[in-house]
Parts: structure tokens; sequence; C-alpha cells
């Protein structure tokens, strides 16, 4: 009974001690940069430059005349209004 309680006594403390409690690690929040005042405006740009004249396409062949058939579909007249 001499031996047992300090035996169990250090067996307690080893037990405890061995256990990692992991520690927490705070981790600094990244700095976030704040936008100042706004300036006064810039002086305007100058006038650019006036592009180059496009080429003139070809031109197309003449179509052929019709066989002198029209047909003209008119809409139907609408109700008068009352």
């Amino acid at each position: 009974m001499n031996r047992s309680m300090p035996i169990l006594a250090l067996l307690a403390a080893l037990t405890l001690g061995a256990c990692d409690r992991p520690s927490v690690v705070n981790v600094p929040a990244t700095p976030v940069a704040v936008p100042g005042p706004v300036g006064p405006t810039g002086a305007t740009g100058s006038q650019g430059a006036t592009g180059d004249q496009g080429n003139e396409g070809n031109k197309g062949a003449t179509g052929k005349s019709g066989d002198g058939t029209t047909v003209i579909v008119m809409p139907a007249a609408s109700a008068p209004a009352n």
C-alpha cells in the first residue's frame, strides 16, 4: 500500500502529461486596402486620327428577269372601330 499510491500518482501524471492538446494558432487577417478620397479629373486627351477609307467591293452580276407572273397577297381588311 505504501508504494501503490505514489506509483498510481506517477502513472496518472504521465498519462495526463502524454495528452497532446493542439494549440490554437490565430492567423492574422489580411489587411484590406482602403481607397482614399477621389482626386481631381484629369485633362481631356487629344482627338485621334481619322481612319483610311475602305475599298469598294466588287459589283455582283445583274439578276435575270422573272417569267412575268407576280402574285400580291393583300392582308384582310380590319373591322371598323365603333
